[in-house]
């Protein structure tokens, strides 16, 4: 199960959906408000939201082999949540691995669903996660910002369970000029699982689907490797790595 980030939609995650089939099948979740759902109301909580991903993806949470679960910023909360369900009826992923986010005990102050239009337009400027021909097209813009707001909304009023824990190896991807989450963030993840708990520190911003191959393999120069441990390819690797699929090639 892919969880896509705030301002994010199932489409996020196409090039990871291309690079895995056909020996990985791939769920994404496409939020209300957004694309072929744009005519539902975004939602605004978490819980809630967690709670409809969880009963629609019920038959296929019960299946042999259980799924991985991967979710970037704000989906990463979502596929937390989603995980913690699961445990209330016996059930665990085979992973979670949350990429880009902190710890949902660790808390920041956070106003951005109250900006006016342009200060929530520059805060997707500043991610760099949104195509900038978007943002310049007022008629989109108009399309996508309720949307938006409501993710900011969501995730800038979360407040987790302090007992909420998950049954399952916990993966936790953090960026080393990723300022949206510190390393002592992403530790903070310990505390919410009863297995092991491995955080790998990667070049610029962790694991995101749609960035280019020829940054991917920048990244792996740079950290050393040889391995592309971000993008599309990336995710395929970590995922063989933590056991989640097989390490036949495709």
């Amino acid at each position: 199960m892919l969880s896509a980030r705030r301002s994010g939609s199932a489409s996020f995650f196409h090039p990871v959906s291309s690079a895995l089939r056909p020996d990985i099948e791939v769920l994404a979740i496409q939020y209300p408000g957004r694309q072929d759902r744009r005519g539902e109301t975004p939602m605004t909580d978490i819980g809630e939201l967690a709670d409809r991903v969880f009963e629609a993806l019920r038959p296929q949470l019960v299946r042999e082999p259980r799924p991985a679960f991967f979710g970037h910023s704000m989906g990463a909360t979502v596929a937390f949540e989603v995980a913690v369900r699961m445990r209330r009826e016996g059930l665990a992923p085979t992973v979670l691995i949350p990429s880009g986010r902190r710890a949902p005990s660790e808390r920041r102050s956070e106003d951005v669903h109250l900006r006016d239009d342009a200060g929530l337009v520059a805060e997707i400027r500043k991610l760099s996660g949104t195509d900038t021909r978007l943002l310049d097209d007022e008629e989109m813009l108009s399309a996508i910002l309720p949307a938006v707001r409501a993710d900011y909304r969501a995730i800038e009023r979360y407040v987790g369970a302090a007992d909420a824990v998950v049954d399952c190896p916990v993966e936790v991807f953090v960026g080393d000029t990723d300022e949206q989450v510190t390393l002592q963030e992403a530790d903070a993840w310990r505390r919410r699982h009863h297995r092991r708990l491995r955080r790998p520190c990667l070049p610029g911003r962790p694991l995101l689907p749609h960035r280019s191959r020829r940054r991917d393999d920048r990244a792996a120069r740079r950290h050393g490797t040889g391995v592309r441990l971000t993008g599309a390819a990336g995710l395929r690797y970590w995922l063989r790595r933590v056991g989640a699929v097989s390490r036949s090639p495709p």
